[in-house]
């Protein structure tokens, strides 16, 4: 399976081709942002309903990471 290569939050990691972003962030086992009392949040629903899994992806703020698939280079930034 072809690889690509994105960082989060500045750390590289090469992932498999057409995954999720959420599936990538899972793979670190990183939350994915704060609740507003400072509860880890991660991925909940799966098909984009839940909005748990919001991160910056390259500077674009409150994308859901399980919606939008890896590309070569991609930046993603969570809450941590």
């Amino acid at each position: 399976m072809n690889q690509v290569r994105i960082a989060i939050n500045g750390q590289a990691l090469d992932v498999p081709a057409g995954i999720s972003v959420a599936a990538a962030i899972a793979r670190l086992q990183w939350p994915f942002r704060r609740s507003p009392r400072g509860q880890a949040r991660a991925a909940f629903c799966g098909m984009g309903v839940c909005f748990e899994c919001r991160v910056r992806i390259d500077g674009i703020a409150q994308q859901r990471a399980c919606m939008v698939p890896v590309r070569e280079g991609m930046q993603v930034m969570t809450d941590e």
